[in-house]
């Protein structure tokens, strides 16, 4: 489906469309069970996880995090 294809949606203005996006992304979220979640993210998840209980002393505080960041600027 295309904008072009329903021209009420054409003629919105920029903020209009932003909160029709905002109202078809909550319609769509608010069903966590027909969203799919892709193998590769459970994939990382669980290693995330693993790698946090093998030794969950390793988490950066948030200043560290933030350095990382700018460093990367």
């Amino acid at each position: 489906m295309r904008i072009s294809d329903i021209p009420q949606i054409a003629g919105l203005s920029t903020p209009e469309k932003i909160l029709l996006v905002e109202e078809l992304w909550d319609s769509i979220a608010s069903d966590e069970s027909v969203v799919p979640v892709p193998r590769s993210h459970m994939d990382e998840l669980h290693e995330r996880r693993r790698k946090y209980e093998s030794a969950p002393g390793n988490l950066l505080s948030l200043e560290e995090l933030r350095e990382r960041i700018d460093r990367r600027k």
